[in-house]
């Protein structure tokens, strides 16, 4: 009759997770797991950085690869929760304590989807860094494809007035203006009261930057011919390099020289002079201004956000190119895209590894 507790206590000793062996944190991932998606729960996950994509392709893991699928094959987010408040379920690394999210494409889905990660009490972002890390068009004065730049300032581009271009007076360079001006001809600076620009920590900007500014990235034949078609402009012609630049977020897919023109004068119109217009994406000005919203409530940091673009894409075509042609072409797909995918991750690992290194010094301040 003994024979029946031994055996019991050694079928006991060997299983993988019983409650006896499991970790803290394996014991709060499982309680976490129990608790439903927007319903109360009584643990929350500690979450060290977010790392934000907006979209994916096909499976996470093992085909081809969208904003997402280096950041969860690589830094193994292998436990995953869902999350149907928004469009992906969101995934974990309990080690490191990074948590992957994607939003949906657009600023509307970014900043719901970002709200409803701050407001889950599953997870606790209040000392969490975030990274945005995702693809862009990016102008060939300032850089070339495969090149990843820090954005400083987020200005939107949708908050506006607009008439149909074939009705622009004369006198009027655009046919759009910003809202409570008088026109676009009115340079009074304006208040972005409306969302219509974000300033992002200088500080912690300047300091990504300076960690990752002399970074080799990779480069490909096939993004280095992409390049060679830009003849007469230097920085599109470079190989993939990181550099500083300004994120104009607009829900509309805009293309052509004189569209970048415009983003020029816009973001400079915003930033009273002080930006730089680099990269266009969708998605920036309405994550942020959700994180805003959750910091004045003590659910996140907005002094702990990094914006981190990668051009998959020129906003504009080479000489000789219709903008219509170019943007016809660009939907069969983007030529930098996996380069910029690489960059983004190569780049933005730097940074991610710094912060996890010195956690004990930057989970108290951001780095300065």
């Amino acid at each position: 009759m003994r024979i029946l507790p031994r055996l019991a206590g050694l079928l006991f000793a060997l299983l993988p997770f019983s409650q006896a062996q499991a970790t803290p944190m394996a014991q709060t991932i499982a309680q976490v797991q129990r608790c439903s998606p927007g319903g109360p729960c009584g643990h929350a996950l500690p979450v060290r950085i977010v790392i934000v994509t907006m979209f994916e392709i096909g499976k996470d893991t093992g085909d081809a690869p969208g904003e997402f699928q280096f950041w969860k094959e690589r830094r193994h987010l292998d436990t995953c929760f869902a999350f149907p408040q928004s469009t992906h379920a969101l995934c974990y690394n309990a080690h490191t304590q990074i948590l992957g999210m994607v939003t949906g494409m657009g600023s509307i889905k970014s900043a719901t989807a970002t709200l409803a990660l701050g407001l889950d009490p599953r997870f606790d972002v209040s000392h969490a860094y975030w990274l945005v890390a995702g693809i862009a068009g990016i102008d060939p004065h300032q850089a070339s494809v495969g090149s990843v730049a820090w954005a400083h300032y987020l200005v939107d581009g949708d908050l506006k007035h607009q008439i149909d271009p074939r009705e622009i007076p004369k006198d009027w360079k655009w046919g759009t203006f910003a809202l409570h001006s008088k026109g676009p001809n009115d340079p009074t600076p304006l208040s972005p009261d409306n969302g219509e620009m974000f300033e992002l920590n200088p500080a912690l900007t300047d300091w990504a930057y300076g960690l990752t500014k002399n970074l080799p990235l990779g480069d490909d034949p096939g993004v280095a011919a992409e390049r060679a078609r830009y003849t007469g402009f230097p920085n599109a012609q470079r190989p993939p390099f990181v550099l500083k630049g300004d994120q104009l977020a607009a829900m509309t897919f805009w293309h052509g020289a004189m569209m970048t023109d415009w983003a020029h004068d816009w973001v400079d119109f915003w930033t009273r002079g002080k930006g730089t217009f680099v990269t266009s994406a969708m998605e920036e000005t309405g994550t942020f201004q959700s994180i805003t919203f959750l910091s004045r409530i003590g659910r996140a940091d907005r002094n702990r956000v990094m914006v981190l673009r990668g051009g998959s894409n020129y906003t504009m075509p080479p000489p000789g190119v219709s903008a219509a042609d170019n943007l016809l072409q660009e939907n069969q797909g983007y030529s930098g895209m996996n380069a910029a995918l690489e960059s983004l991750y190569r780049t933005g690992s730097v940074v991610i590894d710094t912060l996890l290194a010195h956690w004990d010094r930057y989970a108290k301040a951001p780095p300065a």
